[in-house]
């Protein structure tokens, strides 16, 4: 059984005229992403790893969720695979983690998020909102075989 947490990143802000790749999270961004690391801790999931774009905005959600889970910061790295809008290249990464991880956590980008969450878990909602966690189970030993899987949705609107 393989575990896939894929996140999308919190909010970001749009007030300062920088690169997309250095937008940062605005408050609420940074308010949604702690409140879903503690709703994650409360799965008590066993994480392998972390992985997340270099994108300022998703490394931020990441570094806050990581440390809601007390996942130890050695077990978190950055690919420029999961700066990814169409989520061929995410889809690419997992597939090819190593098979001693069970369970992972990434933090990437929409389209992807929603594109990712249609064709592999089945979602039917439109649109992934920002700081919302797709969690899939693939029942399959190899990262490299999940083709679709059984995906639970978390909001953080859902979360109180």
């Amino acid at each position: 059984m393989k575990t896939w947490i894929m996140m999308r990143h919190g909010k970001s802000s749009w007030e300062s005229n920088v690169a997309d790749l250095d937008r940062p999270l605005n408050i609420r961004g940074i308010d949604d992403a702690h409140r879903m690391g503690v709703f994650l801790t409360s799965k008590n999931l066993p994480i392998d790893a972390a992985y997340s774009s270099p994108a300022v905005r998703a490394a931020h959600t990441a570094l806050i969720v990581t440390k809601e889970l007390a996942l130890p910061l050695h077990k978190l790295r950055f690919s420029k695979m999961l700066y990814d809008f169409s989520g061929d290249q995410a889809l690419e990464f997992i597939r090819c983690l190593p098979d001693d991880q069970n369970t992972v956590i990434t933090f990437g980008h929409n389209h992807a998020c929603t594109s990712l969450a249609h064709d592999l878990g089945g979602v039917t909602d439109e649109n992934i909102p920002t700081a919302a966690a797709v969690l899939f189970r693939f029942n399959v030993s190899l990262w490299s075989s999940i083709t679709t899987g059984k995906a639970q949705c978390y909001f953080p609107k859902m979360i109180t």
